[in-house]
């Protein structure tokens, strides 16, 4: 790229890779930091580097290279003032496991949604239509008892079974 260090030209071309770039930067910041703050501080420091150099913009090749090099750089320095800061480092690996153990639960939750759905839809035609009303539609016995014109006390029962054979399926996958 050979853009002179004048202003204008120098400061159209810093927005435009800002705008470009920045996103990049800070996805590759935050897989190493596994912190938005963290992140948003390394490009920042990044493009303030450009910024301190804007008189050698002129003779660099690859700009978009040397904003990934010069990342890549300031999280080696992030990595071993993490190592070396015992506090840093077990805030990181905190962050880290959090982000894992937050995955992991969503994995998990969406797992045993799918599995409760089946044993749903497993139920006897009867006791699956009155398990709906009561758990999605959220109505009462009395209310599910009176639109389906049976007696309260069948209500009860029939959530009672479907809470049973839903407890007995997943009774090994420690759901309920």
């Amino acid at each position: 790229m050979s853009i002179a260090p004048n202003g204008n030209e120098f400061e159209n071309e810093f927005a435009r890779l800002i705008k470009e770039q920045e996103q990049a930067l800070r996805t590759l910041a935050f897989r190493v930091t596994k912190c938005e703050q963290l992140a948003k501080d390394v490009v920042q420091d990044v493009f303030l580097k450009l910024w301190e150099q804007r008189d050698q913009f002129h003779k660099i090749d690859n700009i978009n290279g040397w904003l990934y090099r010069v990342t890549e750089n300031k999280l080696i320095d992030f990595l071993r003032k993490t190592a070396a800061d015992k506090k840093l480092m077990q805030k990181t690996w905190s962050r880290i496991q959090d982000f894992t153990n937050e995955t992991e639960l969503n994995l998990t939750a969406r797992e045993s949604e799918k599995m409760i759905s089946r044993g749903i839809e497993n139920l006897p035609a009867q006791r699956q239509l009155i398990y709906r009303m009561n758990r999605e539609q959220l109505l009462n016995y009395n209310q599910i008892a009176e639109e389906l014109k049976i007696s309260r006390h069948t209500v009860k029962n029939q959530i009672s079974h479907a809470l049973q054979s839903l407890r007995a399926l997943f009774k090994n996958f420690n759901i309920f």
